[in-house]
């Protein structure tokens, strides 16, 4: 099986490699920033930017995941149909309880982000056994597109499968980036006092 990903268009030459990054190297940085910002969930008093951009930061990593890390391991790696369903119904779980993170449910945040962290890094590992390099940077290139569109607030009850999220997702983007300029809410890592180091 290979991963499914639209042709490309042929190579000049046989030694061709895709720029970017692996996909892998993508979500195992995304993923020791999202530790680190949910480590300083217990920490007293967390600031209320702190928790708009672990909001959108969160929002936008599992829809791109979505959106084309998941279904990729489901159709390039046997076996692991049932591990990919469990994983969407713990993302919607954990963007439900994203929701009620500014009114005191930041224990359940971080615990389901840390599970969801250990999921899909096994994920990826599984991928990584069937997928080529050049596979794993074209998939690398797609998600971190997907996460530009992608919403930057959690919203549950939307598909979680293509080709509907793919469509649906890029929407609700535009829709919240247009509330967070108004709103001037902070949605990047970069936009905090002390930025996580990943």
């Amino acid at each position: 099986m290979t991963v499914p990903l639209p042709p490309l268009p042929p190579a000049p030459d046989e030694g061709y490699r895709p720029g970017g990054r692996s996909v892998a190297d993508v979500v195992a940085q995304e993923h020791r920033q999202l530790r680190e910002l949910v480590d300083r969930l217990d920490e007293p008093d967390v600031p209320a930017e702190h928790l708009a951009v672990l909001t959108a930061v969160l929002s936008r990593h599992l829809s791109a995941e979505e959106q084309y890390l998941l279904p990729a391991v489901r159709a390039a790696v046997p076996g692991t149909a049932e591990r990919v369903d469990r994983t969407l119904d713990a993302d919607a779980s954990l963007l439900t309880a994203l929701k009620g993170l500014a009114d005191g449910d930041a224990g359940e945040v971080a615990a389901r982000v840390r599970r969801h962290v250990a999921e899909v890094d096994a994920l990826v590992a599984a991928l990584r056994d069937v997928a080529t390099e050049e596979e794993l940077i074209r998939l690398g290139n797609r998600l971190e597109i997907a996460e530009e569109a992608a919403p930057t607030r959690p919203h549950p009850d939307t598909p979680a499968t293509p080709p509907w999220n793919r469509i649906v997702e890029p929407a609700l983007g535009v829709v919240d980036k247009v509330r967070d300029a108004v709103t001037g809410r902070p949605t990047y890592p970069a936009d905090l006092p002390e930025p996580p180091r990943a």
